[in-house]
């Protein structure tokens, strides 16, 4: 076989794999019987010949020895084969048939024809695989069976089959696969549809699976959703009975070790920590504790926009028996809550419900998600200071840093979730974490929010700050950190630390540093007139970014308008100019120098300099640019609804003048899907608020 590799077009490969003498010891690795050596190979294919689903020349050209792997008793891992041959098959399925597509070196490629075509020829291996002893085999191969073969009947046909004697996982899969054929082809839909309707009213099959066929068959016709399958669907979940996981679904959580993290493990030398704790909530993210799971989140996806129902559904999945199912509710109300406008209330009280102290692994879920809810998390503040004190008193004062991961990041996560809040309950174990450096950029990303404790915070974040090495940039996302709390803090002592801050990262040229910290000094505004010998120079900088931030904290920290306006106006037209339109604005009147530039900025095709533009100029230039202003604000507004938290504070301070705008602003309280910069929770419940305080101004 390894000397067909040149007939199978080896020499295409070049531009992915380098040497073409590489390549066969990579795929022949595939069936090497070392399971580090088998990992290390399909990395390389999947980086080299399927890099991010990429389907190349050389991805179709090696289908045939892809298959002979897949077929070969010989092969360790066939599965993992056939899971490549069908992320291949998928990819060239969703990508437009009469398409021209390009390979990195620019070569015109119809390659994902080319693979379907072999694919497809090669489709009754698929209905040979399913019968196969070997569940990873069947599983893939089930899916494989639901795309590629050209008969279609007698697909649904071998997929019905296979249901008696198959365990729970894999009859929800043929379940889903037969309603998969059927949206493929109009011809077997009817059939098809009728199985899953007998399926779903069948009481001889097991509830989940029954569950499956009356998701499925909604899938197949979604215009038809009718009032009565919520109630039928949480009927059947009431029917499911908690019982060993399997599958392939991940229970190891529940036995008090957290899968894939070693207990303390460290970040790697020079890797921030804040992208090691990224990566491993990604990790995270992608888990799956019970069989129902992905059939609930296609159901969430069918409801769409009914958030009733689908808060009605995820009521029963919060209250089940399955600890399971309860775990993998949390991300669905999560989702949910910051998709869509409502009152979430009863939602984030069943999550705060989820807060038991022997389970840490679902508690450091719930308070995860509560975190990122915002505002609208505050019905479980008090469940928050109850789990926090209970953890506290449990494993001692010193649990932000216990040395049980688990026990350590459900801590850790109520905490910054409660001083999110402002509450300050959080503070004892904020300053643990600041004291002993145990995951202390953790407890910096949350001391902003608590502004009662400036006095116990500042102290210790101005030392933090000191300890930054400025010539080291792995280490800026740390500085921002702390210079942003402290400008949120605003206390006395921050504008030294800030200042020497400044100081330091000049002397080190590390400009994006040097900006985070003249930001939160303009942000103390005129308590940091002390810092006012180390920004003045900086209005000079040869760094266009040091120069506007000097410049706007120039203003701030003593506001004299005619030794920053006329460097602003130089400003207007540079890459940071959005922020000294912001800067002008603040001026006010003062800044009528500037109004030419500012109208100018009007005509640019980004919506988010007109928008900042717009601003400035009614804050400038007031009642004689209103409709230039409101017509700029309602077209970006339309254009790209990120815009609107700052198109609302516009029209806010405009009063009365921003009349004509009323019908929009009802307009957005009408809206069910959130909105807002980046359609964030805080965003969008800040837009609504504005949104109900302007419009009793009219």
């Amino acid at each position: 076989m390894i000397s067909e590799l040149d007939s199978l077009g080896w020499e295409s490969m070049g531009h992915a794999y380098g040497p073409a003498g590489d390549v066969p010891g990579w795929l022949t690795g595939m069936a090497s019987a070392d399971p580090g050596v088998r990992d290390q190979a399909f990395s390389h294919f999947y980086s080299a010949a399927h890099h991010q689903g990429d389907v190349y020349p050389c991805t179709a050209a090696n289908l045939p020895y892809l298959f002979e792997m897949a077929d070969s008793p010989a092969t360790p891992d066939r599965g993992s084969v056939i899971e490549l041959l069908l992320s291949i098959g998928r990819e060239s399925l969703d990508m437009d048939p009469e398409g021209v597509y390009f390979t990195p070196d620019g070569t015109e490629s119809r390659a994902h024809v080319d693979a379907l075509a072999v694919i497809r020829g090669r489709a009754e291996a698929f209905v040979h695989w399913v019968k196969d002893i070997d569940p990873l085999v069947r599983r893939p191969a089930t899916e494989g069976l639901g795309l590629f073969p050209g008969d279609s009947a007698r697909a649904v046909e071998v997929l019905r089959g296979l249901l008696p004697g198959s365990g729970t996982v894999e009859r929800l899969l043929v379940v889903r696969t037969v309603a998969t054929v059927a949206l493929r082809d109009a011809a077997v839909h009817g059939a098809a549809a009728g199985w899953l309707d007998a399926l779903a009213g069948d009481t001889g099959q097991v509830p989940e699976v029954r569950l499956a066929a009356l998701v499925h068959r909604a899938r197949c016709t979604p215009g038809e959703l009718g009032d009565a399958v919520v109630p039928a669907v949480v009927g059947l979940l009431r029917q499911i009975t908690p019982g060993e996981i399997g599958g392939g679904v991940d229970a190891s959580c529940w036995a008090g070790a957290e899968p894939g993290v070693a207990e303390g493990s460290a970040p790697s030398p020079g890797v921030p920590p804040q992208i090691a704790a990224a990566f491993e909530d990604l990790e995270r993210q992608g888990r799956v504790h019970a069989p129902t799971t992905s059939l609930l989140e296609a159901f969430h996806t069918l409801l769409d926009d009914r958030v009733p129902e689908r808060t009605a559904l995820l009521t029963e999945q919060l209250q089940g028996a399955d600890p399971a199912m309860r775990y993998d509710a949390i991300r669905m109300a999560r989702d949910l809550i910051s998709q869509w406008r409502g009152d979430h209330t009863g939602l984030v009280v069943l999550l705060a419900g989820c807060f038991l102290s022997e389970d840490a692994y679902t508690c450091a879920s719930v308070a995860e998600a509560l975190g990122s809810l915002g505002p609208v998390s505050e019905p479980a503040r008090e469940a928050l200071a109850s789990y926090i004190e209970a953890t506290r008193a449990s494993h001692g004062p010193h649990v932000w840093a216990s040395p049980d991961r688990l026990v350590r990041r459900a801590h850790q996560e109520a905490v910054r979730a409660l001083a999110r809040l402002g509450d300050l309950r959080a503070l004892p174990s904020v300053l643990t974490g600041l004291d002993e450096a145990t995951d202390a950029w953790r407890a910096v990303q949350v001391a902003g929010h608590l502004s009662g404790a400036a006095g116990d915070l500042t102290p210790r974040l101005s030392k933090l700050l000191a300890e930054v090495d400025s010539a080291d940039p792995s280490q800026s996302m740390s500085a921002g950190a702390l210079v942003s709390a402290l400008g949120q803090l605003a206390g006395p002592m921050d504008a030294r630390a800030l200042t020497s801050a400044v100081t330091a990262t000049v002397c080190h040229k590390q400009w994006h540093m040097t900006v985070s910290a003249l930001n939160a000094l303009a942000s103390l505004g005129p308590a940091a007139a002390c810092a006012l010998e180390v920004v003045r120079p900086l209005a000079d900088a040869q760094d266009i970014s040091v120069r506007a931030a000097a410049t706007a904290a120039l203003w701030e920290l003593e506001g004299d308008a005619g030794r920053v306006v006329p460097r602003l106006v130089e400003l207007v037209e540079s890459h940071r100019h959005h922020e000294v339109a912001d800067v002008l604005g603040r001026i006010g009147p003062a800044s009528a120098p500037a109004l030419p530039r500012l109208r100018k900025m009007l005509t640019t095709d980004h919506a988010w300099t007109r928008v900042h533009a717009a601003a400035a100029l009614w804050d400038i230039g007031g009642d004689a640019d209103a409709p230039i202003v409101l017509e700029t604000l309602l077209a970006a507004w339309a254009e790209n609804d990120s815009t609107s938290n700052h198109v609302l504070a516009c029209l806010s301070r405009m009063g009365p003048a921003a009349r004509p705008v009323l019908p929009r602003i009802r307009e957005e309280l009408t809206l069910l899907r959130r909105s807002g910069r980046f359609r964030s929770v805080t965003n969008d419940e800040e837009l609504q608020a504005a949104c109900r305080s302007t419009t009793p101004g009219f």
